[in-house]
């Protein structure tokens, strides 16, 4: 019995040391994807003017002028930083707080983010990437015990309309050949992202002061832990605007799937840090 005892005491400590080193496959890989992508993406020249938002629709040109991005050096790629967020992993679950890193990058549609997070003191961290038209989802427990690893064309598509429901916060991405405008009205435009022959598009809602207030698509599949799929409406929600750095900006976004049975706000941030490359 002692010996089990000092066993079973060995194997915790070691559990207890592995938990606490810095290091993990994932956010190694997180980091690799990250500086390949940054590394082909060099800085653009010139700033924004006003005739670069002249074609666009009134609502998204209004959004634009009015965030203080006229006259700012050109970006060729987006780091976001969320932290505390109240996430839920799949429904029926209760919400944990992570910390999600994310880059977008301008010149194609490439999106790498991370979760970092624990559940009961285990390490659980998710990578979420749109790389040359591939998009994935993978949870691993623990560093080393992969949950779910999410990919194929239902994973595609719901990855890049992910990316394009966060243009307003790239403007340079807004601005390419990828991304289709089309008017609506005074306050929403339709937005359609074609890459790798896969097209996927959303309504962008705004408010009279040219602030967004919402992304809606019927593009996205919900794909969950096991695999499964269902076809739901989904939103981004933003509110709460600052200036910050001379941009006004949202800091409060939430991500909603919109079941039969209600509405599933799954991602709830009031921490949003933006730096531009």
């Amino acid at each position: 019995m002692v010996l089990l005892l000092s066993i079973a005491a060995v194997i915790v400590m070691g559990l207890i040391v592995f938990f606490s080193i810095p290091y993990s496959k994932t956010k190694a890989e997180f980091s690799r994807m990250s500086s390949a992508r940054l590394a082909d993406h060099t800085a653009s020249n010139g700033v924004f003017t006003r005739e670069d938002w002249a074609g666009l629709p009134l609502p998204v040109r209004r959004y634009f002028e009015t965030s203080g991005f006229t006259g700012m050096p050109k970006m060729s790629s987006m780091k976001a930083e969320f932290t505390h967020v109240e996430f839920i992993l799949s429904a029926n679950k209760p919400a944990i707080s992570i910390d999600y890193s994310q880059y977008n990058f301008v010149l194609q549609p490439d999106r790498i983010a991370l979760i970092d997070t624990s559940m009961y003191g285990v390490p659980f961290q998710g990578l979420d990437s749109y790389v040359n038209g591939a998009g994935s989802m993978k949870g691993v427990l623990a560093k080393t015990f992969t949950l779910f690893d999410q990919r194929g064309h239902e994973m595609d598509q719901a990855c890049l309309v992910t990316f394009l429901s966060e243009v307003l916060l790239l403007p340079g991405a807004a601005l390419q050949h990828y991304i289709g405008w089309e008017a609506i009205d005074d306050t929403q435009a339709r937005a359609t992202i074609t890459s790798y022959g896969i097209s996927a598009s959303g309504i962008f809602s705004f408010r009279d002061n040219g602030e967004c207030q919402s992304f809606t698509t019927d593009d996205r599949t919900a794909v969950g832990m096991d695999g499964s799929k269902q076809q739901v409406k989904w939103s981004a929600r933003l509110g709460n605007y600052k200036v910050i750095n001379g941009i006004r900006q949202p800091t409060h976004l939430q991500a909603i799937w919109h079941y039969p049975g209600g509405d599933l706000v799954y991602f709830d941030s009031h921490n949003l840090k933006v730096e531009y490359r």
